[in-house]
C-alpha cells in the first residue's frame, strides 16, 4: 500500500511505501513455504495419479504410486531421466499447462527464501559495516517528526553532505521519506544504547534530538551521553518545567517550540520588523546568518565590535555568555566562541565550516 506525502511547492514528489512488521518469525516463515511448495507438488501428484493411464513406464510396463511420486519429483526438479514419460495428449497438456506452472513457483519459492535469508542479511550486514566505517563526524537526527523533518532539511539547506546525517526513528514510513532525501536513516529507539552504537554515536559530530515526547528525549540524551561524553547535544522540549531535567541529562543546547514560537507570535503583534528579522537569521536562504566560530589567533585582544566581516553579538567564555555591550568583550581571548551575523551575500560559512 503507498501514500502521497504533502510535500512544499518545490520538493520533490515522493510516493511512500507503508512497512509493516512481520507477524510470523522466521522459523514460521520457513514453515509456510515449505508448506506451500509441498501442496504444488500435492497438485502435481494428485493429476498425474488420476490420469496414471497416461504415463508409460519402460522399465517394467506397470505404473505404481511409487513410481507416480517419483515422476512427479524429477518432472518438478526438471531432472527427467526418461523411464517414465507422458504418452497421451491429455498428460502432456497436464505437464504443459499445470506442472510447468508449479515448476516456476517452487523454484521461485525456494529462490526466494534462499534470498531473503541468505543473501539478502549477509548484503545488509556487509552494506551496514561498510556505511558505519565511513561515518565520521556526522549529525544525528533522533526522531523525524516535524521537528526532526525540519533540522534535517536546514541541515541540508546550509551545506551538509547528505551522506552525513543519520536519522534514527522508530517509524518505517518516516525512515523511509529520510532515506528519500538522501540521509542515512536507520530503524529503532533511541532511546537505546545500542541503537545510538549503530548510528556510531562516538564519532558524530553533534546529536539533535526531537522524538516528541520529553521524557524520550530525556532517555535519549542519557543514553547519549554515556556513550559520549564530549559530543554537543541539543534537544526539542515541550514543557518548561522539563528544560532543568534536560540539562541534568546533559543536553548542551535546550529549545522550546512552543515558547520560542508564543515569544515570536507576541511581538509580532507590535514588533513585526524585528520577527522578521529573526527568521531571517534563523533560516539558511536569509540574508543574513547567525554563525558561530572560534577566535582566530589575529582577533585575540581586540575588542568583538571590531571584528570583520560579520557583526560580533556574543562571546563563549568557557561556557559563560558575554553581550558586545560588556566589559569583558573589550579584549577577546584564545579560546573564545564568536557569535556573529554575517551577511549571506558576503559568502557566509555553511555549517560545515563553522
Amino acid at each position: 500500500m503507498s501514500v502521497k506525502r504533502e510535500l512544499k511547492p518545490g520538493a520533490v514528489d515522493i510516493t511512500l511505501t507503508l512497512l509493516r512488521r512481520g507477524s510470523l518469525t522466521v522459523g514460521q516463515s520457513l514453515l509456510l513455504r515449505a508448506t506451500f511448495a509441498l501442496a504444488l507438488m500435492g497438485i502435481a501428484l494428485a493429476g498425474h495419479w488420476f490420469d496414471r493411464d497416461g504415463l508409460r513406464d519402460n522399465v517394467d510396463g506397470a505404473v505404481s504410486f511409487i513410481d507416480i511420486l517419483y515422476f512427479t519429483a524429477v518432472t518438478i526438479t526438471t531432472v527427467g531421466y526418461g523411464d517414465i514419460v507422458p504418452v497421451t495428449p491429455q498428460a502432456r497438456l497436464f505437464d504443459t499447462f499445470v506442472v510447468t506452472p508449479i515448476r516456476l513457483f517452487v523454484w521461485l519459492i525456494f529462490l526466494g527464501t534462499a534470498y531473503t535469508f541468505v543473501f539478502q542479511r549477509t548484503w545488509d550486514r556487509i552494506r551496514t559495516g561498510m556505511i558505519k566505517k565511513k561515518l565520521q563526524h556526522h549529525y544525528i537526527v533522533c526522531g523525524f517528526g516535524s521537528g526532526g523533518e525540519a533540522a534535517v532539511t536546514e541541515l541540508l539547506r546550509q551545506g551538509v553532505d547528505p551522506k552525513a546525517i543519520v536519522v534514527i526513528d522508530c517509524d518505517t514510513e518516516r525512515v523511509a521519506f529520510a532515506v528519500e532525501l538522501g540521509v542515512t536513516a536507520l530503524t529503532g529507539d533511541a532511546t537505546h544504547n545500542a541503537t545510538l552504537d549503530a548510528a556510531c554515536v562516538h564519532s558524530a559530530k553533534a546529536l539533535l534530538v526531537s522524538p516528541g515526547r520529553d521524557d524520550t528525549a530525556a532517555l535519549i540524551v542519557l543514553s547519549a551521553r554515556q556513550l559520549n561524553h564530549s559530543i554537543p547535544i541539543s534537544a526539542s522540549v515541550r514543557a518548561v518545567e522539563n528544560e532543568d531535567l534536560l540539562s541534568q541529562a546533559g543536553a548542551s543546547s535546550i529549545i522550546n517550540p512552543v515558547s520560542l514560537g508564543g515569544h515570536l507570535l507576541a511581538r509580532s503583534s507590535t514588533h513585526r520588523g524585528a520577527v522578521d528579522y529573526i527568521s531571517d537569521l534563523a533560516a539558511a536562504d536569509g540574508r543574513v546568518a547567525l554563525h558561530e566560530r572560534l577566535a582566530t589567533d589575529a582577533e585575540v585582544g581586540r575588542p568583538l565590535r571590531s571584528i570583520s566581516p560579520g557583526l560580533g553579538v556574543r562571546l563563549l567564555r568557557q561556557g559563560e555568555p558575554i553581550g558586545f555591550w560588556e566589559k569583558a568583550a573589550d579584549a577577546i581571548e584564545a579560546g573564545d566562541s564568536i557569535i556573529e551575523i554575517v551577511p549571506v551575500a558576503a559568502g557566509a560559512p555553511t555549517i560545515t565550516d563553522v
